[in-house]
């Protein structure tokens, strides 16, 4: 359909908690093909509806860019419902351009969820897909990757997250 602008850090839509879903019809699927151009265009691993203002749960996950086999994947009204094992990675987010983190997460999760059909499936996923799932369901709940840092670590980003705050 279209590329959406991606709602940057600092515009408090990214602190709601997104509503769900409650029937599949061609607004739902507009979202997601606005969700698929936003996210190819800004060339991330994973956008979510808040992230363009919308606040649905639903977010797709593209890992296409570092495993050609992968293909994108839609997420609606999302569960994680079991996590193992913790591990520690850079992250990075469309909603903080230029600012990467070292954050801990899963590293093995199950995440139940509807297609964009509002058929129910389940995955047991791990590395990178666990962690762009992590992240995306995140922001469904308001919750943004910086609240994962220290504060020694926050108060070194204190600068730059003001000047993103500011150009929002």
């Amino acid at each position: 359909m279209a590329e959406r602008p991606i709602v940057i850090f600092g515009d408090p839509v990214l602190r709601e908690v997104s509503q769900p879903v409650e029937e599949f019809n061609q607004e739902v699927k507009d979202l997601v093909s606005d969700l698929t151009d936003t996210l190819k265009k800004a060339r991330g691993l994973g956008l979510s509806a808040v992230q363009i203002g919308v606040l649905k749960r639903v977010f797709i996950v593209d890992l296409s860019a570092v495993d050609i086999t992968a293909k994108p994947q839609v997420f609606i009204n999302p569960e994680i419902i079991e996590s193992d094992g913790e591990t520690e990675y850079e992250e990075g987010c469309l909603s903080f351009p230029g600012i990467y983190q070292k954050i801990t997460r899963a590293s093995k999760i199950r995440v139940r969820a509807l297609d964009l059909t509002g058929q129910p499936f389940e995955l047991e996923v791990e590395g990178l897909a666990a962690r762009a799932i992590q992240h995306e369901y995140d922001h469904l709940e308001g919750k943004l990757f910086i609240d994962y840092l220290s504060p020694l670590a926050k108060t070194m980003l204190k600068g730059r997250l003001k000047k993103l705050s500011v150009a929002s």
